[in-house]
């Protein structure tokens, strides 16, 4: 019996080697998320603390945006200024919801006086009201001056479950900035500002669109997300230890 017992045990020690090392590097991989997400949770608290500041500082000019958008390639939420003239035949329409009511965010090419547009987010209007013509007294005519929230455009479709853009029915489902200018009805070769620009809640007439939309909604869970890699990591340290000490017993 002595003898079987030993093979036995002899049999098990590779077996709980690869044990061991697999768990190592289980163990490993789990810090290495923990630690992941601690950064993400500094990075997300850096952003949060710049649009922070950024949504309480004044209103900037066009010039000024356009500069830093040059130099770093990120004006979201910076306060802005402009003054341009509606293309409103040029409406796209974004759909989204405002207040539980399901409609869209409104579009619009805004002409400057260089000869540019950017596209500014006048605000929502509900789904039966997509057609401009319901809500004529909100076509503003002449120049106008916006106050609002650049955008950085997005490199991308943000995310695979969603919708393509209807293009044909003037329907989109995330802000291509550059299919939304192309099929605004632009003049021929027509520059455009490379971001948008939400407009602030400053009313309509007629009440539509209903400006000051910008929704500013970051979720950051970054740090119980690394409590729990950590937890994990530090349960499997404990499960792997137990298991050398009943080893190293039954030798």
């Amino acid at each position: 019996m002595s003898g079987a017992s030993a093979t036995i045990k002899g049999g098990s020690r590779p077996k709980l080697v690869l044990a061991i090392g697999l768990g190592l590097i289980v163990f490993f991989i789990l810090l290495a998320l923990g630690t992941w997400q601690v950064q993400r949770l500094y990075w997300k608290e850096g952003l949060l603390q710049t649009i922070e500041q950024r949504t309480h500082s004044a209103p900037v000019s066009l010039v000024d945006v356009e500069r830093e958008f040059a130099s770093t390639g990120d004006v979201d939420y910076t306060p802005v200024t402009v003054t341009g003239t509606f293309l409103h035949s040029g409406e796209r329409h974004f759909y989204a919801t405002w207040e539980e009511d399901a409609g869209f965010n409104v579009y619009t090419p805004l002409a400057l006086d260089d000869g540019r547009f950017v596209l500014i987010n006048r605000g929502f209007v509900p789904y039966d009201l997509k057609n401009a013509a319901k809500r004529p007294l909100g076509q503003v005519p002449g120049k106008v001056t916006i106050i609002g929230l650049a955008r950085n455009p997005l490199p991308g479709k943000p995310s695979m479950m969603l919708p393509d853009n209807d293009v044909p029915k003037n329907i989109f489902f995330w802000k291509d900035r550059d299919v939304m200018a192309a099929s605004a009805g632009l003049p021929a070769g027509a520059k455009l500002v490379p971001f948008f620009i939400d407009a602030d809640k400053t009313p309509n007439p007629g009440g539509l669109p209903v400006g000051g939309v910008t929704i500013i909604d970051l979720p950051n869970s970054h740090l119980q997300y690394a409590m729990t890699w950590y937890g994990l990591a530090a349960a499997l340290a404990g499960v792997l230890v137990m298991r050398l000490r009943r080893a190293t017993k039954e030798e």
